[in-house]
């Protein structure tokens, strides 16, 4: 089985403005590496051969840049959007989806082993499996508790809170693309509503070692001081 990796790079980046104003954000510079780069060398790494990235914004630039793939001995491919279709909508434009396929966003930095979740999906036969992390969230308010008649029981200075939340890597059995519509803006959201409501299961596997979601400027200069420490862990040199 040649294994498959969707990448989604079709975004504008407003959240990492101004850093993206020239360069669309996957090709953002991490150390001597651009950040789609790191997430190839990694997927390639885990022995997926094929990759297709989804692209619109800078659609020209990220394929100059990256070419068919033979520089990192990979195939890489193109599932250009007209329009903005979101993160699950581009995937009805891809017409040769395996069976079971990984997708993922092309702004993430995770030492995940993508191989290990690939197998884990299959193995379970799951419709849609979401790799999840634990974010240890500062709530910058005075946080209240009241009783029903509104008097004070308890208060939090500035607390912590623990969310579990997506990392934007996912493994998905092509049978989810029927709950797909064609040619329309569709989210990672709109199709996570969609399953709930027809009561579709869908498997969350936690991962507890590193990630980040380079979507702000905060992140992307966290991202630069990090990668020295973390490069070896990453690419696996």
């Amino acid at each position: 089985m040649i294994k498959r990796a969707i990448i989604l790079a079709g975004g504008k980046g407003n959240r990492l403005k101004p850093f993206t104003k020239i360069l669309p954000k996957p090709l953002m510079p991490i150390g001597k590496f651009t950040i789609l780069e790191i997430v190839i060398k990694q997927l390639k790494y885990y022995g997926f051969k094929h990759i297709t990235i989804t692209v619109n914004h800078q659609a020209k630039l990220i394929k100059a840049f990256l070419g068919n793939g033979k520089k990192f001995d990979v195939l890489i491919d193109y599932a250009f959007e007209k329009k903005p279709l979101g993160t699950m909508g581009p995937l009805k434009n891809i017409n040769d989806l395996p069976k079971n396929f990984l997708v993922m966003n092309g702004d993430i930095l995770t030492d995940l082993n993508f191989n290990k979740l690939i197998k884990e999906h299959i193995k379970n036969k799951n419709l849609f499996t979401i790799s999840s992390h634990e974010r240890n969230e500062l709530i910058d308010y005075g946080l209240l508790e009241t009783n029903k008649k509104k008097i004070l029981t308890n208060f939090f200075e500035k607390p912590y809170k623990k969310y579990q939340v997506s990392m934007g890597v996912y493994v998905l059995n092509n049978n989810i693309l029927k709950y797909i519509p064609n040619n329309r803006f569709f989210g990672f959201d709109n199709l996570m509503y969609k399953l709930l409501k027809l009561k579709k299961k869908v498997k969350v596997l936690k991962h507890n070692g590193y990630w980040l979601d380079i979507g702000r400027p905060s992140d992307y200069i966290a991202a630069i001081e990090q990668f020295k420490k973390i490069k070896k862990k990453l690419l696996h040199v």
